[in-house]
């Protein structure tokens, strides 16, 4: 797998989220297959102003403690802060959820499985300096989840510390082929 280094600035992003573990996604009851279904069927880049509506995320954030334990994943897009906060500001690895009340719902009579931008999850992503993996290429969910274990195992031995601020997956949406692709995973590092 190949590695480089690079410095990314702040962003914010609004997707879709659940809250997983790595040993919940491993067995029967995993949900990021769920999500990215969720993800699909929304049509998120059409429902928001994106920043490089091309690019998909898959962050990993608001980590309980490190690999090990909880975290959330946000699949979407990058947006431009001002288009959502109405001059609040979200802190770094922050969340912010919101979700339409059940009358509003009735009021604005879509159905529930329409989503609407207040139903997304905004999560602001710090500036940082990642290592960067970039899988090989073959079936998406196949060289992403070999490319997770060999971060694992990489970050087990080698003296980079994580920083678990926020890690996350890019997919090129332009060439995107799900038998056949590559992807880039950023791991936010001291």
């Amino acid at each position: 797998m190949n590695t480089y280094f690079v410095e990314k600035a702040k962003m914010t992003l609004a997707g879709v989220s659940i809250r997983t573990t790595n040993e919940a996604e491993m067995g029967p009851d995993g949900g990021l297959s769920q999500l990215w279904e969720t993800y699909f069927q929304s049509n998120i880049a059409g429902q928001i102003a994106t920043v490089n509506p091309e690019y998909i995320y898959a962050l990993y954030t608001d980590y309980e403690s490190d690999a090990s334990g909880a975290y959330t994943v946000v699949i979407g897009h990058e947006v431009a802060e001002e288009r959502h906060l109405e001059g609040s500001q979200l802190e770094e690895g922050e969340l912010e959820e919101n979700e339409l009340v059940e009358s509003e719902l009735e009021e604005s009579k879509l159905e529930e499985s329409q989503l609407v931008e207040n139903q997304f999850t905004y999560a602001a992503v710090p500036e940082s300096k990642y290592m960067v993996f970039k899988t090989k290429k073959g079936p998406v969910f196949e060289v992403v989840a070999q490319a997770w274990g060999e971060i694992w195992a990489y970050f087990k031995e080698s003296g980079k510390v994580r920083t678990y601020t926020g890690d996350f997956e890019i997919y090129d949406s332009r060439n995107f082929d799900p038998a056949d692709t590559q992807v880039e995973i950023y791991i936010a590092i001291e």
